[in-house]
């Protein structure tokens, strides 16, 4: 097979927010099924099976970011020195690349177990794909990977999140006359202030080591409010987001966010609430988890994998992965079919 042909196919579709989905999931559904594998089910997901008693899975989203206008041939798999340029290459292309080229070198019928192999869509917006098959309880083997960006690194956890936009409702009025409104940004400032407060004394400081940042983070990603310089605002819209360390802050978060909404006049609205996970495996020893958003944080009945290239450039100008690490990949796929279909 040419070097890195498959990485190469992939990186010609164009599956900025699923624009080509259709195509891409022909040619993947096409290459595997000259490989013997089966074809369980195909929306603008796809799932492919072989063997019986599948024991593990893989996972990978199929779409990719928009690119920057400096990003030269983003739909061209670039080869320089030791790198490998395109869009998705890193996020996750390389990934879903390096699993089709490793099985394609494993004999199933000398496996005692089989694979299911799954093929996303819509993960860097909406996690739509992942949500289909959550939605339709579908049944994951018993070990699942997740092809993220790792640098090779294989790591077992996740932070949760818990995001939210609230509204702050106030009454319009002159800025001369304050007396006669209610400001909705002093509103949204005093609430941000005492939610602060609350997260830095009974949150922060709840640590949880395996994280590499190993604590609950609060960020206040958006303030919008008021209409003139000159006017009271009746109106303000904040979005706040927590990348979850300990599953119990999600509680105590919310219960105090409530309050704060009923003193301060708001109407809150969770975005997202997923749960942390920290999964033990045998022969994994040294623990390591992701700070990023994963498809893995929305699938609990498995025992999860994130395994993928490097260097981690995802999201970047002129995405890129080293020959190495995508090399390296192939055979630590190849190992963990060996050891978990066996």
């Amino acid at each position: 097979m040419e070097n890195f042909k498959i990485l190469k196919d992939l990186v010609k579709f164009n599956t900025i927010k699923d624009k080509e989905n259709k195509e891409i999931m022909n040619y993947i559904e096409n290459y595997l099924l000259n490989l013997g594998f089966k074809t369980e089910s195909k929306t603008k997901n796809l799932i492919m099976t072989i063997g019986t008693n599948q024991k593990l899975g893989f996972l990978g989203h199929t779409d990719t970011v928009e690119y920057i206008e400096t990003f030269k041939n983003p739909f061209e798999l670039t080869i320089k020195d030791e790198y490998l340029y395109g869009l998705g290459v890193c996020d996750m292309k390389g990934g879903i690349a390096a699993m089709m080229e490793a099985v394609s070198t494993i004999n199933f019928n000398k496996l005692k177990n089989g694979m299911k192999l799954y093929f996303t869509y819509d993960e860097e917006i909406c996690f739509g794909g992942t949500y289909e098959l959550v939605k339709n309880n579908e049944k994951f083997p018993e070990f699942v990977i997740f092809g993220e960006p790792t640098d090779n690194e294989m790591l077992t956890g996740g932070k949760g999140l818990l995001e939210y936009e609230i509204y702050f409702k106030g009454i319009k009025a002159h800025s001369s006359n304050p007396e006669k409104g209610i400001s909705a940004n002093l509103n949204a400032v005093n609430f941000i202030y005492e939610l602060n407060e609350f997260y830095n004394d009974n949150i922060k400081n709840d640590k949880e080591e395996a994280y590499e940042i190993p604590y609950t983070t609060m960020n206040v990603g958006i303030i919008k409010g008021g209409s003139a310089k000159n006017s009271i605002p009746a109106s303000c819209e904040i979005s706040i987001d927590f990348r979850v360390a300990n599953k119990k802050h999600i509680k105590l978060i919310k219960d105090k966010i409530e309050e704060l909404a009923k003193k301060y006049i708001a109407d809150t609205n969770i975005i997202e609430n997923i749960d942390p996970f920290l999964d033990t495996i045998d022969f994994i020893k040294n623990v390591k988890t992701a700070n990023f958003m994963t498809e893995a944080s929305f699938i609990s009945n498995c025992k999860r994998i994130i395994l993928g290239t490097g260097p981690v450039t995802a999201h970047e100008v002129n995405e890129h992965i080293s020959k190495t690490s995508y090399q390296k990949l192939v055979k630590q796929y190849q190992e963990l079919i060996y050891k978990i279909c066996n």
